[in-house]
């Protein structure tokens, strides 16, 4: 997935990472026509962010790759200089593959060196992913392990880290999760099911069935890779589809479903 922002890179020359993007997305829109359909949708210079063109001309793993990378880049830097730990963290969490690092990176150093700020992209990335709570909350948590890399959390990475929550459009419950490191399909065996499904103990059956089929709707890896949602991500969500369907089974075998 990261080598499609590479084609991007030479929109550097025409503003940073909002270039970069620009020039990706314009480059699809050539390839497919599209330059019509961005020409009626965009009134004015003002609305041409490269996220938001990204999306218009369905490229939502653009706009995953370029969100995060701008977002770990500013929650870097918010602190103060950004170091080797954070650095590493970012890379662990995201998946960046070797051969695609020094690309990345290029885009993370012109984040990070730009006065732009952080709250667009984030509120793009929560449009994008809407649809995807679970992949917005496990970004918000990947967020967490990246300041917390090099040392606990001060005032102004919390504060960075919960105005991306509100604009991810998550729930308190979602922050906690992330906050704590556990994400709500990370529980070890033996965590309470109801948990892991995200409804409460004396919770009827026909709500558990609902919750259960709305997280496997929102989990499996099909219904992800349909989304658009990132190959990296897809790649977790065996483990996840394996967690609920075992949480439901159990939830039926102790109530006789």
């Amino acid at each position: 997935m990261w080598g499609k922002i590479i084609g991007g890179m030479a929109g550097f020359a025409f503003g940073g990472p909002f270039g970069a993007m620009a020039g990706a997305a314009l480059g699809h829109a050539v390839e497919n026509g599209g330059l019509g359909k961005l020409g009626a949708k965009i009134p004015g210079a003002s609305s041409f962010g490269p996220a938001r063109v990204a999306a218009m001309l369905g490229q939502k793993e653009q706009v995953f790759a370029v969100c995060v990378v701008v977002l770990a880049a500013k929650l870097a830097k918010c602190d103060g200089p950004v170091n080797r730990a954070e650095i590493d963290a970012f890379k662990r969490s995201f998946r960046i593959p070797p051969e695609s690092a020094r690309d990345v990176g290029r885009l993370f150093d012109q984040a990070r060196d730009s006065e732009d700020g952080f709250e667009d992209y984030a509120r793009q990335l929560g449009m994008a992913f809407s649809d995807a709570p679970g992949v917005l909350e496990d970004v918000l948590a990947a967020l967490f392990v990246i300041a917390r890399a090099d040392r606990p959390l001060v005032v102004i990475e919390q504060q960075f880290l919960l105005a991306v929550s509100h604009r991810f459009g998550l729930s308190q419950l979602a922050w906690e999760r992330a906050s704590s490191g556990t994400s709500r399909h990370s529980q070890p065996e033996g965590e309470d099911p109801y948990e892991i499904l995200g409804v409460p103990r004396s919770a009827p059956a026909e709500d558990i069935r609902a919750a259960w089929k709305n997280l496997m709707r929102e989990t499996h890896p099909d219904s992800l890779a349909s989304r658009g949602v990132p190959p990296e991500f897809i790649a977790r969500a065996t483990d996840k589809v394996a967690r609920i369907n075992a949480a439901w089974d159990r939830v039926k075998r102790e109530r006789g479903l």
